[in-house]
């Protein structure tokens, strides 16, 4: 186990569902760019670090059967396989490092990522997501990415993240992805603070 999977492991081990900072009850603007983008109930929806969040709850609330998720913590894993208990034919389990995984020939009409690309500090990490990324998700198809914004927090479970603007994250994920929309948002978070976040929206071409 690399120091990533060990920090993160530790993290879902050790603190409830609810009392990490960058826990809401409901994605509520997530939800919100899904649904304009991704209408149709039957596309895939892959949800990138998908922790404890209850975004594949809102999902299948909604009537999509198609979704999948991955984390690099075994433990986040389980505790939504056992919230989902019921609806495991509903989603497709990945275990890994983002940076450092292949889906074989899977292809997702939507990738959703809130609070995991603003972790990946260094250059050689970014590339391998956007590499993936690119093999991941079906050409025409859709990429919400969520990330600190240029007045978030400079640090986040200890680990230094990076922030970025709309404008920053647009020429990061460059020529292979169009801007369609972004956001800024307060997240408040469960220890009464707040953190600015930024939603972007993209379609792969």
């Amino acid at each position: 186990m690399n120091s990533n999977n060990a920090h993160w492991e530790k993290v879902y081990q050790t603190k409830n569902f609810d009392s990490v900072s960058w826990y809401t009850s409901h994605l509520k603007s997530s939800l919100s760019i899904i649904s304009k983008l991704n209408t149709d109930i039957n596309k895939s929806i892959i949800d990138i670090g998908g922790g404890e969040s209850t975004l594949l709850d809102d999902l299948i609330l909604k009537g999509h059967t198609n979704l999948s998720v991955i984390d690099i913590s075994p433990s986040a894993i389980k505790f939504l396989q056992k919230r989902l208990e019921s609806h495991l034919d509903k989603i497709g389990w990945y275990i890994g490092d983002i940076t450092d995984y292949k889906f074989s020939d899977n292809q997702f009409d939507l990738w959703h990522d809130r609070a995991v690309f603003h972790f990946l500090t260094d250059i050689e990490s970014r590339v391998k997501y956007k590499n993936l990324l690119y093999k991941a998700v079906k050409k025409g198809g859709h990429l919400v990415i969520a990330t600190f914004g240029p007045d978030g927090p400079l640090k986040c479970s200890g680990l230094t993240v990076e922030r970025y603007s709309a404008a920053k994250l647009d020429k990061e994920l460059g020529t292979n992805f169009k801007l369609l929309g972004s956001k800024l948002e307060e997240h408040h978070t469960p220890f009464n603070t707040s953190q600015q976040f930024l939603y972007c929206w993209f379609q792969v071409l």
